[in-house]
């Protein structure tokens, strides 16, 4: 099959690109940046240089596709720009996929969306994910579009470093003895992978998680890995979360969507409608991850 992968070379799209050039499929890689050609070449890939604001390049890439994988990616960077409106990048970037898709004529789409994407209600900045998820539906019915409703990311623990080495814990409105949902983008590639070759029909819905532990569990792994056995996970208010992610200069509407889908976590209604379709968990487990978290931790 003819293939576009979106993502560039990054922690899902790579592993993923590896996984289909061997099972011998033609790949196109979308990436903006042109240094990655000789990269993405090097894995018997093909490159297509430009962004994902550029609609008619988009759909020159797609054109003559069978498959075309999108993700939305955004550099953490702008989360501390005040005039930086999440909700409407994402909803722009989907539109883009969307007139992409029409112009070009593809016919089987996945999107890598995300678990609490099932509503735009006390979900903080998931609601962005369900904003996609609907553009895309307004795609024709003889596209077929699968949504890849993932966990959490493991490398979103590297942000708990700064406060395991200042305060010798883990801290948040949500963790403690909340069961957390964590994902591998190794896992994530594996199930694209399998979705693409199963050629599935229709509207569907795919949850993709790893692991399932509490706050504490996650900390005893990586507190292990790093000789701090003892280390915990504690739970604060939702209000000193917001406070310290503004201090720090965070877009206070970015911090308060952050807050809230923190507190969603804690609450257990992220996870609702994921309990409703609990897939078989993902071989890549937090464990694993602790070579990597060990290896940030101690650079």
């Amino acid at each position: 099959m003819k293939i576009v992968i979106t993502g560039s070379l990054g922690n899902i799209s790579r592993p993923l690109i590896t996984e289909l050039v061997k099972k011998e499929h033609l790949v196109t890689v979308i990436s903006s940046n042109p240094e990655r050609q000789q990269e993405i070449e090097a894995l018997g890939a093909t490159a297509a240089i430009g962004t994902m604001e550029n609609v008619d390049f988009l759909s020159d890439a797609f054109q003559q596709a069978d498959v075309v994988y999108c993700m939305i990616t955004n550099d953490s960077k702008l989360f501390f720009d005040p005039h930086f409106d999440l909700e409407e990048y994402y909803s722009q970037i989907g539109n883009n996929y969307k007139r992409a898709i029409e112009v070009s004529g593809v016919k089987r789409v996945i999107y890598l969306s995300t678990n609490g994407a099932h509503t735009n209600v006390g979900n903080g900045n998931l609601r962005i994910h369900y904003n996609v998820e609907n553009i895309l539906r307004q795609l024709p019915n003889n596209v077929s579009i699968t949504f890849i409703r993932a966990g959490g990311f493991y490398h979103h623990l590297l942000s708990f470093i700064p406060a395991i080495k200042t305060k010798e814990i883990m801290e948040s409105n949500y963790g403690g003895n909340d069961v957390v949902l964590w994902v591998s983008p190794l896992d994530i590639a594996a199930s694209i992978a399998e979705e693409i070759e199963a050629a599935s029909k229709g509207r569907n819905i795919r949850y993709v998680v790893s692991d399932e532990l509490s706050g504490n569990d996650v900390a005893g792994i990586l507190g292990e890995s790093i000789g701090k056995p003892d280390l915990k996970w504690e739970l604060i208010s939702d209000e000193q979360v917001l406070d310290g992610m503004i201090k720090i200069g965070m877009n206070p509407d970015i911090a308060k969507g952050f807050m809230e889908m923190f507190s969603s976590i804690h609450t257990g209604e992220l996870y609702v409608e994921y309990y409703r379709n609990r897939p078989v968990l993902g071989k890549n487990k937090v464990k694993d991850f602790a070579a990597q978290f060990a290896k940030a931790y101690n650079k």
